[in-house]
């Protein structure tokens, strides 16, 4: 199962955590893996690389997570904070069509 975690203070998300293969296929062909993972990296990209927001990120290859944190303030915060939204919104709706594989949480 893939479990992210969204990590907030207050009305900010201020990182996220993905980890976990989901099971729903074989590795390598697993097209709900390929969809949050292609969801991610795309919001890793955006968040850094079009926002400038300068985000943490932690790639474990071995235990298959990743982990962005956001600086206390970012300049396109408004821009940034839509991204993980968008994210947030995507996979909420993954996981109610695979409930079985992929596991959503606030922290």
């Amino acid at each position: 199962m893939t479990k992210v975690e969204f990590f907030t203070q207050e009305d900010r998300i201020t990182g996220f955590c993905c980890s976990g293969h989901s099971g729903y296929g074989e590795e390598g062909t697993d097209i709900l893996c390929a969809a949050i993972t292609s969801a991610v990296n795309l919001t890793e990209c955006t968040v850094n690389d079009v926002c400038g927001a300068r985000a943490k990120v932690r790639v474990d290859e071995k235990n298959a997570s990743i982990t962005l944190t956001l600086p206390a303030a970012c300049d396109e915060e408004e821009a940034v904070q839509a991204a993980l939204s968008g994210l947030m919104v995507y996979l909420i709706g993954l996981r109610d069509e695979y409930p079985d594989y992929l596991e959503v949480l606030e922290v």
